[in-house]
C-alpha cells in the first residue's frame, strides 16, 4: 500500500499566560529577543504578542496568549525551542523568574536538552546539538 501521507510539522505555537508583561519579560531575557504584540484581535479578551519568525523559513512561529477563560500552567504540550547550546537559555532562566527541571542532559545521537518553567508555570524544553 503506498503512503501518500505528507509529512507533519508545527507551524504555530501558543503559549497561555496569566500575566502578560512578566511572560513577555521573561521570553525576552532567557532568549535575548524581542517579542511584538500582534496587530488582530477583535477580541478584547485576548492579548497576544509574537516570538520573531515568520511563515517562510525553517521552523515555527508562535506567540503568548492571554485570553480570557484559558489559565496558564497544566497543560500537556511540551514546545521546544533550538539552541546553539542550550546551558546559554538554562543560564538565564533562574534570573529571569523560572526554574530548571532538567538541567542539560545528553539525549544521545539527538543531542542535549534541557527542561524549564517559565513564570507562569508553563513548561518547555531546550534543544541543541552541542
Amino acid at each position: 500500500m503506498e503512503n501518500n501521507m505528507k509529512t507533519q510539522k508545527a507551524t504555530w505555537f501558543e503559549i497561555y499566560v496569566d500575566d502578560m508583561d512578566r511572560s513577555v519579560k521573561f521570553y525576552e531575557t532567557v532568549f535575548d529577543t524581542k517579542l511584538e504584540p500582534l496587530e488582530d484581535s477583535s477580541d478584547q479578551n485576548i492579548i497576544m504578542v509574537s516570538f520573531p519568525g515568520d511563515m517562510e523559513t525553517y521552523g515555527s512561529a508562535g506567540a503568548l496568549i492571554k485570553m480570557e477563560g484559558f489559565s496558564a500552567g497544566g497543560n500537556s504540550t511540551l514546545i521546544y525551542f533550538h539552541s546553539e547550546d542550550c546551558i546559554t537559555e538554562e543560564s538565564r532562566v533562574i534570573s529571569a523568574g523560572g526554574k530548571i527541571v532538567k538541567p542539560k542532559m545528553s539525549i544521545g545521537k539527538n543531542g542535549f536538552i534541557s527542561l524549564c518553567l517559565d513564570t507562569e508555570g508553563n513548561m518547555f524544553g531546550l534543544h541543541s546539538m552541542r
